[in-house]
């Protein structure tokens, strides 16, 4: 067999089993499917010989790893997602495949990557039984990550010596820094009044309105470059219990999506927050994490240039990822990913030659790192 008819049977594989993935709508609003998600991908982990898949549950949250026989620090470990964020139609949990690239929910983030990994683990297990190469699979990283690799790796003591997540940067793209998260809730109190009567009322939308208008001037004034490497404050969902037309309501809340670079902190971006809406308005901590600043292995740049024909360029993410519960401890964490876009859309996308491309960057730097150095 030629090396592209070799390719061309991987790329097959990884195709078949990115769409059966893309199929099932694994979001945080249909439980249900989100498990049944889980259990296509334990199968396909029980049925790899010389791996051993243990299963654990928080807060209702499925997670899994998967380890060689005998082995509980694996020198590296995979981790990768199955949830995806959750469209209004659920009909829209399907791909298709047009100019090169799979098109579908989830695509890019992240079903085509575990769809690599999940292959990687079954090939290097099946060739090298015992090498020390492991895959966690969570099901709430797009929903804060506490209840899946924040919960490995802080209750259940998960270790390794490396870790691959490829959920930022892109081919090419090594990321190395991410900036801190604060998604917060925001209430405002009022009281209830007819609509053709306000001034026996007290509006708390036009009291929200005013307050994050405030807190949009105090961000907005941290631009200064084409890059973004600064805070950003998005409000992503404002509402309120109010159903009548003709009434002032008694409450309103919106969230707020903040993000932050170092050497900016939670604590700092709060208490500004908290100076800005004031002290009349309510606010909760929905989800937070520090800036993250990630090590990857030389090693992984120097192969990605090897396979790839071109430079690794060393980059910042202004997204986040189950990264920063594991980076703590001093783990080399390499993050990259095949090509992909419209990330969160329903026409997100990646791009199939890409694939096949990084399965054999995640190939050459495991064969160098846990074959070739356990023979030297």
């Amino acid at each position: 067999m030629t090396e592209n008819e070799h390719d061309d049977r991987i790329l097959d594989r990884l195709v078949a089993l990115t769409r059966d993935l893309i199929l099932i709508p694994s979001i945080p609003s249909r439980p249900e499917d989100r498990r049944r998600c889980y259990e296509f991908v334990r199968n396909h982990l029980e049925a790899i010989e010389n791996v051993e898949v243990f299963e654990y549950e928080h807060h209702g949250i499925p997670s899994l790893v998967a380890m060689p026989v005998n082995v509980r620090e694996p020198e590296v470990l995979m981790c990768g997602h199955l949830d995806v964020i959750t469209h209004p139609d659920v009909y829209s949990y399907r791909s298709y495949i047009e100019d090169g690239k799979i098109y579908g929910p989830g695509a890019g983030d992240m079903k085509g990557a575990l769809a690599i990994m999940l292959e990687i683990l079954r090939d290097f297990h099946t060739k090298h039984p015992g090498v020390s190469l492991g895959l966690a699979v969570t099901a709430d990283e797009e929903t804060g990550g506490k209840a899946g690799i924040g919960y490995l790796f802080g209750n259940t003591n998960l270790r390794c010596g490396a870790a691959l997540i490829p959920d930022g940067g892109s081919l090419n793209e090594i990321t190395i820094e991410e900036k801190g998260i604060l998604h917060i809730k925001i209430r405002c109190q009022g009281r209830a009044a007819h609509a053709a009567r306000p001034w026996l009322g007290d509006n708390p939308i036009e009291k929200l309105m005013d307050r994050l208008s405030n807190l949009q001037k105090y961000f907005s004034s941290f631009k200064r470059d084409e890059d973004h490497w600064f805070p950003t404050c998005s409000i992503t969902i404002i509402g309120t219990e109010n159903q009548t037309i003709n009434r002032v309501p008694s409450n309103c809340e919106a969230i707020c999506d903040i993000r932050f670079p170092s050497p900016f902190t939670i604590q700092e971006i709060m208490d500004k927050t908290r100076e800005v809406l004031g002290a009349d308005v309510e606010i909760e901590v929905v989800i937070s994490a520090e800036p993250t600043h990630l090590s990857p292995d030389p090693l992984y740049q120097q192969v990605t240039e090897e396979i790839t024909g071109e430079p690794a360029a060393l980059v910042r993410e202004h997204g986040g990822s189950d990264a920063r519960f594991i980076y703590a401890g001093g783990v080399p964490i390499m993050m990259s990913r095949p090509i992909v876009g419209n990330l969160h859309a329903e026409n997100e996308w990646i791009n199939i030659q890409s694939m096949i491309k990084y399965y054999r960057i995640y190939e050459k730097y495991l064969t160098i790192k846990l074959l070739k150095k356990s023979k030297s």
